[in-house]
Order: C-alpha cells, then sequence, then structure tokens
C-alpha cells in the first residue's frame, strides 16, 4: 500500500492533469487520454480523484504546478553537492540562496509558520504540512520551516517526506541543530539505525559542550540499536557456524560435554557415552576427567546447588530411567544441554566457565 505522501501527490497529480483540460494547458481532443490517466493513477494508488475534500487536503492552497516551481527554484539555487547529503555518511553543504524574498513575503512567511505550529500543537499535522508548504513558498531555502514540515511529517508518520525534508534543512543550514535531531528521528523510524545515530553525533558536535540531554538520548537510543544489531548478526553467525555451537571446544559453551563421559564423536558400542550408544559410561574414566572432579566439588560444597540439581524436571527424569534399569543407556547429552536451566546449571557446576568474558558482548559499553 502506498504511503499517504504518495496517496497525496497521485492526487495532486491528477488534479493537475484534470485542471490542464480547463485552465487551456491541453486541448479537449486529450480529454480521452487524459481521463485514462487519471482512472490508471487513482486505481494504482487507492485514491479517489472525485473526492474533492480529499484533493483539497493533498493540493492545499498551492496546486502541483506551483508546488513544482518552488522546487525549480530551489534546484536552481542549490549547488550539485549539496545532492550528496542524502547519504547518511555525507557531510552536507551549505545551499546557495535562492532569490532574497521581499520584507512583507518574510513576514507573511513568519505568520503562516506559526500558524503551523498552532496547528501542530493541536495535533492537526495536514494542516500544519500545508502551511508551511505555504511559507517556503514564500521564502523558499528555509531551514527552520523545512525542519518544522518534517516534524509535521514524523508526527503524521510519514517518515520518508520527514527524512527528505530535514535532509534539505541540514544541507541549507547544518548550524541548526533541531534539524538534525529530525532526521535522526526520520532515519531511525525508517530503520536506519546506524544513519540515525550519524545524524545525532552532527547535532551534538554542532551544540557544542557534549550536547542535549535530548540530541544525547536519541544518540544513545539509535546506538543501542545499531548494538542489538550487531549482537543479532554476530548470534546468527555462530549458530550457523560448525564450530560455533555451545558444546564445541573453541565456542565459548560449556566444552565437551559428550567428551566428558569417555565417549568419541560417534561412539555406539556398549560402553559408548553417546545418547542412544546402548551402554553405561566408563566411570573411571569420569572421575579421572579434571573438569568432572571441579563440578563434584562445587556441588558438594554448595547444598543449594544440589537442591537445584534434584529438583530440575530433566535430571529427575533422567534419574527414573536409571532407576528402573532401563532407559536404553544414556541420554541425548546435546539435547540435555539445549535445556536453558541444565546449561545454567552446569556452567555453575563448572565454576563459571563458558561465560563472555571481557571481549563479550557486554564489554566497553
Amino acid at each position: 500500500m502506498p504511503s499517504p505522501s504518495k496517496q497525496r501527490l497521485a492526487l495532486a497529480i491528477c488534479d493537475f492533469l484534470s485542471t490542464s483540460l480547463t485552465d487551456g494547458t491541453l486541448t479537449a481532443e486529450e480529454k480521452d487520454s487524459i481521463d485514462i490517466a487519471v482512472n490508471c493513477i487513482s486505481e494504482s494508488f487507492g485514491v479517489d480523484p472525485t473526492d474533492t475534500n480529499a484533493v483539497s487536503q493533498a493540493v492545499g492552497s498551492q496546486n502541483l504546478a506551483q508546488i513544482y516551481s518552488v522546487y525549480e527554484r530551489l534546484k536552481n539555487n542549490t549547488p550539485a553537492s549539496s545532492a550528496s547529503t542524502t547519504s547518511p555518511k555525507a557531510t552536507p553543504t551549505p545551499s546557495t540562496p535562492a532569490a532574497e524574498p521581499t520584507e512583507d513575503q518574510k513576514k507573511q512567511a513568519e505568520g503562516l509558520k506559526s500558524k503551523g505550529n498552532a496547528a501542530m500543537a493541536q495535533k492537526d499535522y495536514p494542516a500544519a504540512i500545508d502551511l508551511y508548504t505555504q511559507a517556503l513558498a514564500l521564502h523558499p531555502n528555509n531551514a527552520i520551516f523545512l525542519s518544522n514540515r518534517a516534524a509535521a511529517h514524523s508526527a503524521a508518520r510519514d517518515h520518508e517526506a520527514a527524512r527528505a525534508d530535514a535532509d534539505a534543512a541540514v544541507a541549507v543550514d547544518p548550524k541548526y541543530t533541531k534539524a538534525w535531531s529530525r532526521l535522526g528521528l526520520a532515519r531511525f523510524a525508517l530503520g536506519d539505525a546506524k544513519g540515525a545515530m550519524e545524524a545525532y553525533q552532527k547535532g551534538i558536535e554542532y551544540e557544542g559542550n557534549g550536547g542535549s540531554e535530548a540530541m544525547k538520548k536519541g544518540f544513545e537510543t539509535a546506538k543501542r540499536r545499531v548494538d542489538e544489531i550487531t549482537a543479532d548478526e554476530t548470534a546468527a553467525s555462530a549458530a550457523a557456524s560448525p564450530r560455533g555451537g555451545a558444546g564445541s571446544p573453541g565456542g565459548g559453551g560449556l566444552g565437551d560435554l559428550a567428551g566428558l563421559f569417555g565417549g568419541g564423536a560417534g561412539a555406539g558400542g556398549a560402553g559408548g557415552a553417546g545418547g542412544g550408544g546402548g551402554g553405561m559410561p566408563d566411570f573411571a574414566s569420569i572421575m579421572n576427567n579434571p573438569m568432572f572432579a571441579s563440578m563434584a566439588q562445587n556441588l558438594m560444597s554448595n547444598p543449594d546447588m544440589m537442591a537445584n540439581l534434584m529438583n530440575n524436571p530433566r535430571l529427575r527424569e533422567m534419574a527414573d530411567q536409571f532407576g528402573r534399569g532401563g532407559g536404553g543407556g544414556m541420554p541425548d547429552l546435546g539435547s540435555l544441554m539445549s535445556d536453558p536451566s541444565v546449561a545454567e546449571m552446569a556452567r555453575n557446576l563448572m565454576g563459571g566457565a563458558g561465560r563472555g568474558g571481557p571481549g563479550g558482548p557486554g564489554a566497553g559499553r
């Protein structure tokens, strides 16, 4: 489904095409072609060009031709290098000011901006967007008007339009820090956490003195999201690695617990320790294993840990199987260690072995 901003643009295009038949731009012979075009656009974008109220909200006091003329004025007075500011890593370059508006135009534009601010306070975001647009028509290239309209777009959940206005605002005046904050918000809402973090960082730099609390809070929120994404990607990579599991010797997990019981990979004989091997483990080998000796020492010196061990349902089930004299040998240790409570208990028994050290995900924050 197209965004509300694109639907309004589609309505504005339909209005422009229809008006072109009545204002002398096109002749009556072009009516059939225009009707087909309007019908195709309205069906594709899910809009109704006969809904006068919707068209009025989309177009406002400026029709598409007038809005485009404002764009052309901005484009003709903006260096090509400023286009690179759409990249999150680019450093915006201020635009060359457009033709200076008259004092009367500036006064009218300020009045429209004030009305737009009042509409924002009333949460009438479409009206605010329209009023800021009218102000920009009188005073183009105004970073404050662009930034305010970005805020209105964000409030209306049209984050693409908000990002475009905020990008334009920081290109016009990088020192207007509210525009950086609104750019950070729009990027974050669009899923670009890294770009949001960079925008907030720019705002902090231009504010000086370490930045405002609001800007720092925005930066920290974006940074946390970047850290979460990085951690998720690392975890997914480790899970996909054949040697990255919790039981692999170098995986930072619990060590080779199957080897603890004397059973090699693929041991399936009567004395194998692997699940389904059909026999009992070699207890002499177990007692000679330093890891098991350490686990036993920790267990005997901690009565609470012993009680928790006996109360674990998975371990009780295993004990019941041995108590009945059957069950097909040792359980599948890989399955057993997938139980979070058993895995945590094993870590405690080994004195915390396998926990993340200084280089783990929590370090350096």
